[in-house]
């Protein structure tokens, strides 16, 4: 496979994964493609405050608060008093925000699984192999999950 393959493949799985990840933010309905990355990185760091979810998101501490008072208005996120320091504010999913990142995750996988089932079955398990080491290699998981 030459450079140019390469770069088209490696360019068709982001494509893959940002269609299903945008067509089950559709299928989820009233939350925002923002706001579920911003559970799912909460639920990676459980108790993380606003700084950490504005370093894991990328963006800043304005905008983090801002997102979170969105959350909260939406009964997705809970602010509660840090056991360590009383100025510090800890983020923790509510219940319905922990459904609605389950929902989120599901519609995503039911997708996925819908694409592999299309993959012969005898190469089935060396893609989803491959893709193992591709991810590890990339490091996406969230802070709270990396070793170390």
């Amino acid at each position: 496979m030459d450079e140019a393959d390469e770069d088209r493949t490696l360019l068709g799985a982001v494509r893959l994964a940002m269609a299903v990840s945008v067509r089950a933010a559709d299928a989820v309905g009233d939350v925002s493609a923002v706001q579920l990355r911003a559970l799912t990185v909460l639920h990676g760091a459980p108790g993380a405050n606003l700084g950490r979810l504005a370093q894991d998101l990328g963006i800043t501490t304005s905008t983090s608060s801002r997102l979170v008072d969105r959350l909260v208005a939406a009964g997705l996120v809970e602010r509660r008093p840090s056991p360590q320091t009383r100025r510090e504010i800890n983020l923790v999913l509510t219940r319905l925000g922990m459904r609605t990142l389950d929902r989120y995750d599901r519609l995503r996988l039911d997708q996925l699984h819908d694409c592999l089932g299309r993959v012969p079955a005898e190469q089935r398990e060396s893609v989803v192999a491959a893709l193992d080491v591709l991810v590890t290699a990339g490091d996406v998981r969230p802070a709270a999950e990396l070793p170390g």
